[in-house]
């Protein structure tokens, strides 16, 4: 039985990485152009979101999306979320409509094709490299000034299975301030559940994002780092907190289900 369970795990994420590839080689002499200048980046996006889609729908995820306030068209926010799956970038592009470009590992340029146009369209940092994390705010500002917004995970990586949330790190925080744009916190629910980096384990089922209000920083200086950080941390471990209630509940309900 436990042999059953692994190969339809495996198949599982076999399924993952061809649904990944498919779009990008059907689509990949657009997508080469739409890279080939920084000002097409939006045209970009927008095949990204797709992208998104054609894998959550074909994982058989059931995405809800729960929204406190809407981003408006032509603003930059500073995007920020938990993060705990593989699917994450996937949901953060479903979740956000409005352009914009993530901060992340430069390890993921390393996977084939993903990386080809995710080391070319992303900031990619190296974090034992004082010089890496500097120039990243050097390019943020850079798009943030072409109308672009940024995403990070401020976890700085994916935290161990045992971790609901783990501490963040201050550079987004930072960085929303020195720029005066909102911080956008935003709690996925079961991203940990659907797809963790955590090989044999994964199913299809609902997916649940929430947008919580904006956190201003209008006004704020780097000295109000720490608070804006721990107040982020603070609402989305809350809400982690309310989606597990919710499931407990659901469960009890409705023996049997998920």
């Amino acid at each position: 039985m436990k042999i059953f369970k692994y190969i339809i795990y495996t198949l599982y994420r076999i399924w993952f990485y061809i649904l990944v590839a498919i779009p990008i080689i059907v689509l990949f002499p657009i997508l080469v152009i739409s890279i080939l200048k920084e000002s097409w980046y939006s045209f970009f996006f927008r095949i990204a979101r797709f992208w998104s889609w054609f894998i959550l729908i074909g994982m058989g995820f059931r995405v809800k999306i729960e929204r406190e306030e809407i981003p408006k068209k032509n603003e930059s926010y500073m995007f920020v979320a938990n993060h705990t799956s593989m699917a994450d970038i996937m949901l953060m592009l479903v979740t956000v409509k409005n352009p914009f470009v993530f901060v992340g590992k430069a390890e993921l340029a390393k996977i084939p094709l993903f990386g080809f146009f995710y080391k070319r369209t992303s900031i990619l940092v190296d974090r034992n490299d004082a010089r890496s994390r500097q120039a990243v705010f050097l390019r943020a500002q850079r798009r943030l000034k072409q109308g672009m917004s940024i995403c990070i995970f401020p976890e700085g990586g994916v935290p161990d299975e045992s971790i609901m949330l783990d501490e963040f790190k201050d550079g987004a925080f930072r960085m929303a301030i020195n720029h005066q744009i909102p911080i956008v916190p935003i709690t996925f629910g079961d991203n940990k559940k659907r797809f963790s980096y955590t090989f044999f384990s994964g199913s299809p089922g609902k997916m649940r994002a929430k947008v919580h209000r904006f956190i201003p920083t209008k006004g704020l200086n780097t000295k109000d780092t720490k608070t804006i950080n721990a107040q982020t941390h603070q609402l989305i471990l809350n809400q982690l907190n309310v989606f597990n209630s919710k499931t407990i509940l659901n469960k009890k309900a409705t023996p049997g289900t998920e």
